[in-house]
């Protein structure tokens, strides 16, 4: 579903695919921390609250998001956030990072039901 900011989006089975090939790919989960009850799990995932960046803004950005030339996929529920925090990060120079369409909500529909949903 195409999402009203206009930010590039990557499914979630392009996403799995990525990480099955171990190729580079950092994700964001930019959910609140009551929700990270369903998460998913790896050290290419970082936790970064969308009410910490809107508050922090790059003060609350990880090291680990430091190259902004590095391929990084956006997530959240169901893809609204994270689109908007796509444009965000397109806007503060990062070239190569998207939303993950349908969120993560797809992801444990489409790839991993094991996580459950909310």
């Amino acid at each position: 579903m195409p999402n009203p900011f206009g930010a590039p989006e990557v499914s979630v089975q392009e996403v799995n695919q990525k990480r099955i090939a171990a190729e580079p790919q950092l994700l964001v989960d930019v959910r609140e921390a009551q929700e990270y009850g369903v998460r998913i799990s790896g050290d290419d995932v970082v936790m970064l609250p969308l009410s910490e960046l809107a508050a922090r803004q790059l003060e609350s950005i990880p090291e680990t998001l430091s190259d902004k030339e590095q391929e990084v996929v956006i997530f959240c529920h169901h893809g609204m956030r994270s689109a908007q925090a796509t444009m965000w990060f397109m806007q503060q120079g990062w070239t190569n990072v998207k939303s993950m369409d349908g969120g993560i909500d797809a992801w444990a529909n489409e790839v991993d039901p094991s996580i459950g949903t909310y």
